[in-house]
C-alpha cells in the first residue's frame, strides 16, 4: 500500500497538469466558438489516460526516480498536442489524431525502456555494439529506397509510415560515447602542448575526435542536413569537457565545426539558402525566406501576451507543425507564453543534469549529462533559428513538434534518465540489496565505479579524494595524532623487535 504513495508529489503534478491541459483545450474550443465536443473528451481522456498508466509503471520499476521530470514532459506533451490540434482545425491534416497515436507509442516505448533497463550500468556491456547500431541508423536514410521527394536524405519509408532513424541513432551513439570516456579517460587528458596558458592534447591524441569529425562531415554531405549531426558532435564536445575539464577540447571542437561547415556550405546549396536566409530573410520574402519572415512577423504581432489561442494565423508558415512549432506559441500566446514553455524545458534540463550529479557511476554521470545536454543544444539551436539568432537546422522541438520519431526518441531519452535518476536516489540498503540479489547473494561494487573515478572532470574530484582517504584504515588511537609522533612510534617499535 506505501508504494502506491510513493510518488504522491508526481501525482499531485500529472493532476495539475491535466487540469491545465483541458483548462486551455476547452479555452480553444469557446473561443472559436464551438461546444465541448466528442473531440475535447477524447484529446482529454487520452492525455488523462496516457501519463496515468506512466505514473503507474514508474511506481512500479523506478519508485524512487525523479518525481518532477514526467510532470513537465506531459505539459510539454500536452500543449505540443493543443497547438498541433489549433492548426490541424485550420488546414485539416489529422495531425492531432497522429500525435495522440504517437504519444500513446512513445510513453509505451518508455514503459518497454524501464522494463527491459533495471539497471543503467548493464548498457555498459553492449556499448561497441550500441555505437554500430547508431551509426548504421544514421547512414540508413542514405541506402534505403524511399518515394519520399525532400531535399535531405534523412527519412526511411515502411508501407504509409515515415521514420527518421537518426533521432534514435543520437542516444544508441550518446551510449557509446559515454563509455568510451569512461574508459579512455587517460588518453583525453594526456597533456601536450600549451598554448596561452591553456594545455592542448598531442596530436595523436586528437585521433577519436577527428574520427567523429570526420564522419559527421561525410554524413552532413551525402544527407544535405547538418541539424542531427551538428547536435551530436556539439553533445559529444560538451561530455568531452565534462569527462576531462579541458577548455582546450572545446576550443578544438569549435575549431573543427566551423571547418567544416565551411566544407559543407561550400557543397549544399540547400544550407546556402539557409544561411542567406538567416542573414536577411527579408532579402526574398516569397522565396527562400519566406518560412522565417513570416515567422517573425507571427512573433512580431504575437508581442507579450499573444493574439490569443485561436486568433492568429500560425498556419501561414510553411510545416508550422514541426520546426515552427515554437513561433506558432509565440504568436499566440506571445512572449509569457513562449518564456513559460523555455521554463520547462530549463526545468526538465535541471533535473537531469542533477541526476547526473546525485548518481555514483562514472557512465551514469556522463550519460545523464550527456542526455540532457543533447536536449539544451536542441532548444537552444530551434529558438535561435525561429529567431534569426541562428541559421536554421531542420531540428523539431523535443515532446512538442508533430512527428512520430522524435517523440518516441525523446520518450526513450526519458526512459534512460528516469532509471539512472532511480539508480540514484534508491536507498542504499535496497540497493547493496539488489546487488546481492543479482550477483548471488554476494555484494558486488558498482560498475566503473573504481576509485577517483566516480567524480571525472567537472564533476567533484575533491568528493572522490575525500572518500577514497576516509574509507582508509587508522588505528583509532593515533588517527588524531601528529604523523612525526606516529613515526618515531613507529621506528620505536621496531628496534625493540630487532632487539
Amino acid at each position: 500500500m506505501s508504494r502506491i504513495f510513493i510518488r504522491s508529489t508526481e501525482l499531485g503534478l500529472l493532476i495539475v497538469a491535466a487540469i491545465a491541459f483541458a483548462a486551455t483545450l476547452a479555452s480553444f474550443e469557446l473561443s472559436q466558438g464551438s461546444t465541448l465536443s466528442v473531440t475535447f473528451l477524447y484529446l482529454v481522456g487520452a492525455f488523462i489516460g496516457v501519463f496515468t498508466v506512466a505514473h503507474i509503471a514508474l511506481t512500479i520499476w523506478a519508485p524512487y526516480a525523479d518525481q518532477i521530470m514526467l510532470p513537465v514532459v506531459s505539459l510539454l506533451n500536452g500543449l505540443g498536442l493543443i497547438m498541433v490540434y489549433r492548426i490541424d482545425t485550420a488546414k485539416d491534416l489529422g495531425l492531432a489524431n497522429r500525435q495522440v497515436m504517437w504519444s500513446v507509442i512513445g510513453v509505451a516505448l518508455l514503459i518497454a525502456v524501464l522494463i527491459i533497463v533495471r539497471d543503467h550500468k548493464v548498457l555498459t556491456r553492449y556499448s561497441y555494439l550500441l555505437g554500430a547500431l547508431g551509426l548504421v541508423l544514421l547512414a540508413l536514410p542514405l541506402v534505403w529506397p524511399t518515394s519520399i521527394n525532400a531535399d535531405a536524405r534523412i527519412w526511411i519509408q515502411i508501407g504509409s509510415f515515415t521514420l527518421q532513424p537518426g533521432e534514435f541513432s543520437k542516444i544508441l551513439l550518446l551510449m557509446f560515447f559515454a563509455q568510451l570516456l569512461v574508459q579512455k579517460r587517460a588518453l583525453f587528458t594526456v597533456a601536450g602542448y600549451r598554448f596561452f596558458g591553456i594545455s592542448f592534447p598531442r596530436l595523436r591524441d586528437l585521433a577519436p575526435i577527428l574520427l567523429v569529425w570526420a564522419i559527421a562531415i561525410l554524413i552532413m554531405a551525402v544527407s544535405n542536413d547538418f541539424g542531427p549531426v551538428l547536435l551530436l558532435f556539439s553533445t559529444v564536445l560538451g561530455m568531452l569537457f565534462m569527462a576531462t575539464g579541458r577548455w582546450s577540447w572545446l576550443i578544438i571542437g569549435l575549431g573543427l565545426t566551423a571547418l567544416g561547415g565551411a566544407f559543407v556550405y561550400s557543397l549544399s546549396a540547400k544550407i546556402q539558402d539557409r544561411f542567406s536566409a538567416f542573414r536577411n530573410p527579408l532579402d526574398d520574402v516569397d522565396g527562400t525566406g519566406f518560412q522565417l519572415s513570416q515567422s517573425l512577423f507571427g512573433m512580431s504581432w504575437g508581442g507579450v501576451t499573444g493574439t490569443g489561442l485561436g486568433e492568429g494565423h500560425p498556419d501561414i508558415i510553411p510545416v508550422v507543425w514541426t520546426d515552427f512549432i515554437l513561433a506558432a506559441i509565440g504568436e499566440e500566446l506571445g512572449l509569457i507564453g513562449l518564456t513559460g514553455v523555455l521554463i520547462l524545458f530549463a526545468l526538465l534540463v535541471s533535473r537531469g543534469f542533477n541526476t547526473s550529479l546525485k548518481v555514483r557511476d562514472s557512465y551514469g554521470k556522463l550519460l545523464a549529462a550527456g542526455l540532457s545536454l543533447t536536449m539544451a543544444i536542441q532548444i537552444f539551436v530551434v529558438v535561435g533559428g525561429i529567431t534569426a539568432l541562428l541559421p536554421m537546422t531542420g531540428l523539431t522541438t523535443p515532446f512538442m513538434s508533430a512527428g512520430g520519431s522524435s517523440l518516441m526518441a525523446n520518450y526513450v531519452l526519458l526512459a534512460l534518465l528516469l532509471r539512472i535518476s532511480n539508480s540514484a536516489r534508491r536507498p542504499a540498503d535496497e540497493a547493496s540489496g539488489n546487488n546481492a540479489n543479482a550477483d548471488g547473494g554476494h555484494a558486488q561494487p558498482a560498475a566503473n565505479a573504481a576509485p577517483g573515478m566516480e567524480h571525472t572532470g567537472v564533476f567533484d574530484m575533491q568528493q572522490a579524494q575525500y572518500a577514497q582517504y576516509s574509507a582508509q584504515p587508522q588505528h583509532p588511537q593515533n588517527s588524531q595524532r601528529p604523523r612525526r609522533w606516529q613515526r618515531s612510534q613507529s621506528s620505536q617499535r621496531s628496534q625493540e623487535a630487532k632487539r
